[in-house]
């Protein structure tokens, strides 16, 4: 096999394909911990919501943006 202008044997194919198969793999598990991290945030605001409402805490209220991005 030619890649760039140079021939590959097999142990660098399979090096090639084992890299390419890592960043996959690395890929996804990055993937599914940006899940389980907006999951958990999610959860956390969730039992601090019951937990206010509980305890008759008022939610905060969102202040008016301001500003000349606002």
């Amino acid at each position: 096999m030619t890649l760039f202008g140079t021939t590959l044997d097999g142990a660098q194919i399979a090096a090639l394909v084992g890299l390419l198969a890592t960043l996959a793999l690395w890929l996804i598990v990055l993937g599914r911990e940006r899940g389980y991290a907006k999951w958990f945030r999610q959860w956390e605001a969730d039992r601090k919501a019951r937990l206010d409402a509980e305890n008759g805490v008022e939610p905060d209220r969102k202040r008016e943006p301001t500003g000349p991005w606002g």
